[in-house]
């Protein structure tokens, strides 16, 4: 009880501080009081290659969760990630273990199946490396905005991640579709063409298709399943 008192009452701090600033100025603050254990997972998505470029000469460790189904333009814009921002983006993979003995037990294609089948596959190939990039870290910095799904418009900018225990701070919570796109276009950023063509949230190739007008934000990803609530387990 008493580690819970103390992580709400540092959380109320740092929320206090961080809602000041900007998320540049933010992310100082953050790697300044947290030194060495700040972190930024990337999905090379719009908003993602934003902090990226944000996040130039700052002591922040980028990954990312290669899943080993993600879309060629998505390893395209890695690539160009690398050789444009000039980081350097740790990669974690899924346990070689767990995935062959799930792929042997089910089959490749077996995440279609049912929702709880799907959701091992994410456990699998996403949820278990991000515990790995996550350890011995105190802030996680993430892409999150509220316009990405209905749960997220009630998130505060910073908050506590108790099945991690790590900090989660989102500087682009609030941001708009456009404000990424204005900023992406100003600094010249690499993205993911994907985006071009409709693919608005980007993750493996089998479990992501373009929305139609008119469509929610998340209608692409794992389209077949029929819940409100569709998320992969490594966000609300």
């Amino acid at each position: 009880m008493e580690n819970i008192a103390s992580k709400t009452e540092e959380l109320q701090e740092l929320l206090a501080i961080v809602s000041t600033l900007t998320p540049i100025e933010a992310i100082r603050y953050l790697t300044g009081r947290f030194a060495g254990k700040v972190t930024f997972s990337t999905s090379f998505s719009y908003e993602d290659q934003v902090i990226t470029h944000m996040l130039a000469d700052m002591p922040v460790q980028i990954f990312t969760l290669d899943t080993g189904r993600l879309f060629k333009q998505t390893y395209t814009t890695w690539n160009n990630t690398l050789n444009n921002l000039k980081v350097k983006i740790a990669a974690y993979y899924p346990d070689a273990q767990a995935l062959q003995q799930y792929i042997t037990d089910n089959g490749p294609e077996s995440f279609y199946q049912s929702v709880e089948m799907r959701k091992a596959c994410c456990h699998i190939r996403k949820v278990e490396p991000l515990k790995r990039a996550l350890h011995n870290n105190a802030v996680w910095i993430t892409g999150l905005r509220a316009a990405h799904s209905p749960g997220r418009d009630t998130l505060e900018q910073l908050e506590w991640d108790a099945t991690n225990q790590i900090f989660k701070y989102h500087p682009l919570l609030h941001w708009s579709n456009e404000e990424v796109k204005e900023y992406i276009k100003q600094y010249n950023i690499p993205f993911n063409i994907l985006h071009e063509q409709g693919y608005v949230s980007i993750g493996c190739e089998p479990c992501t298709r373009a929305i139609k007008p008119g469509e929610d934000f998340r209608a692409g990803r794992w389209w077949w399943e029929d819940n409100s609530k569709k998320e992969c387990g490594l966000h609300r």
